[in-house]
This record gives C-alpha cells, structure tokens and sequence, in this order.
C-alpha cells in the first residue's frame, strides 16, 4: 500500500482546566525534515516528541506545533497586594518626613515596585498531563497517517492507469516495427536501383541488411520494459506502507531509459509518435511519485 507525503493532522486534549492542541502537518521531501514549535513547559520532551513523530511518518518535511490554552482568570498574573500596602506606607511615612508630596498616579508608581506583579511559577508537567499529551500526539499523528493513506490510494489509482497506459502504447509499437523492416529493406533496394551503373552483390546486401535491422531491433527493450511494468506493479501492492515511493522513482528511471532507447532506434515516424506519448506517460507518473512515501 502506498503512502502519500502530504497530510494533516490535529488533536484536542484537555487536563484539569487547560485545552492542549496538537497540529501536524507534512509535504514531500527526500528525507524526514522536521520542524518543531512546541510549549514552554513541554520543551524537555521535545526529543521524545521527535523520536515519535520520526517512528510514524518516516519522511516528509513536517511541521509539528503543540500550545496550550487556558482560562484567563487562572492565567492572570497576581498582585501582592500585602507587599503593595506596605510600600504605600513606607511612601507616606517618608513623604510626611521630607515634605515631598505623593505623587497623583501612586497606583502606577506601586505596581511597579519590585515584586509587587508576582512572577508566575514554573509550570511543571506531572505523569498524568504528559500521559495526555502524548495522547494527543499519537492521535494527531494518527489521523496525519490516515490522511496519507487516503492520498496514497488516489496515487496508486493514478500511477495504475498511467502504466496500463505504457504497456497498451507498447502493444500498438509491434505491428509498425514489423512495416519497418519491409520498409527499410525497400528504400535501400530504390536507393540502389537509382544509381544504374553500380552493380552489388545481392547476398552481400541480405548479411548487411540483417545487420542493420538488427541494430535497430527493440525486441530486448521492450521485454526489459515490460519486466519494469511488473515490478512496478508489484512494488505498489507490497503490504509494506512505506519505502515503495523511492523504489518507484528507480524503475520509472529504468522505464524512462528503455522508452528513450526505443525512440531512438525506431527510425520511423509512426513509432516515434507512440514512443512520445509513453513518455508522456511516464513523466506524469515521475512528478506523482515525489509524493509516494
């Protein structure tokens, strides 16, 4: 079963109060190219979140994020408010002491005394929060992989329709490559006719004909093409869901050059025309490819 690159997945989980989503996201490319954004407090996982994402989607170029949402109330950042009073009276005392007046904004000027806007704790993450984060991981990951699988259908449709195509263009080849012979054979044979007064050796003329229709001859190219039809089959239906993408990229390589050997011996217009359009065939079956896991 192939697998696509592309794919998108995203989770929800939610521990005492707190919403934890988790969104990945993913694209073609030759190796795993990851990139990560992940919440503060969860950041000394990060190597065990990557070894997750690594071991599910193998390659790709891959966005992972994960952030957290909670209740503002709860968020908000408390105000000693016994550390404020007290400065306010240090400032009366001295004000009543100097002579100096308060100033009108002693509200703004309290708050920003040392200490006075607590600095929030360090959250920590306990087993069971973290137990619902990888949670969240596992299904995010999980429908990406789904997604994938959807995708890698689509593509074995497409690359099944694209070789059955090759193999029938392959069949219409055969009845103008036996036309060629003759064909050859005769425009030789005119040629000479028109030169009169050049006398030739008729057997002479069979061996090296034979020679040059046998330099000419596809027979090895198309079988070899046909064998790269089937394991190119063969490789899509592997049980396997991963790997195939870069397996198909070499046999469509092989079956690129034995199309390219075959147009550049076919030595007839007809034959060059099927020999284009397997190569069209074949490059629509190329772009799509880059895709396969």
């Amino acid at each position: 079963m192939i697998q696509s690159m592309t794919g998108y997945g995203k989770a929800v989980a939610t521990y005492l109060g707190k919403k934890i989503n988790v969104e990945v996201k993913s694209l073609n490319s030759k190796n795993l190219d990851l990139s990560t954004r992940i919440a503060i407090q969860y950041r000394d996982k990060e190597m065990e979140i990557r070894q997750r994402i690594a071991k599910a989607l193998v390659r790709g170029k891959v966005d992972f994020s994960i952030w957290t949402e909670t209740d503002a109330v709860t968020t908000a950042t408390p105000i000693n408010g016994a550390l404020m009073e007290e400065y306010y009276r240090q400032l009366q005392d001295i004000a009543q002491k100097s002579g100096i007046p308060m100033p009108e904004d002693i509200m703004c000027s309290l708050l920003r005394m040392p200490d006075v806007m607590a600095k929030p704790e360090v959250e920590t993450v306990d087993e069971e929060e973290w137990a619902a984060v990888v949670t969240a991981i596992d299904e995010a990951l999980g429908k990406l992989v789904d997604f994938r699988r959807q995708e890698g259908a689509a593509l074995e449709k497409k690359f099944t329709e694209k070789v059955d195509n090759i193999e029938r263009l392959l069949g219409e080849i055969e009845p103008f490559e036996k036309q060629r012979v003759e064909k050859i054979r005769a425009r030789i044979v005119e040629s000479l006719k028109s030169i009169p007064e050049v006398e030739y050796d008729k057997n002479r003329l069979e061996q090296e004909l034979i020679y040059y229709i046998e330099k000419l001859d596809i027979s090895e190219e198309k079988q070899r093409l046909k064998n790269h039809l089937a394991y190119f089959r063969a490789t899509m239906a592997e049980t396997e869901e991963n790997g195939q993408g870069k397996k198909l990229g070499f046999i469509a390589q092989e079956m690129g050059r034995e199309i390219n050997t075959t147009g550049s011996k076919s030595n007839q217009a007809e034959m060059q025309n099927i020999v284009v359009k397997m190569k069209d065939e074949l490059e629509q079956i190329k772009e799509q490819v880059l895709n396969a896991l």
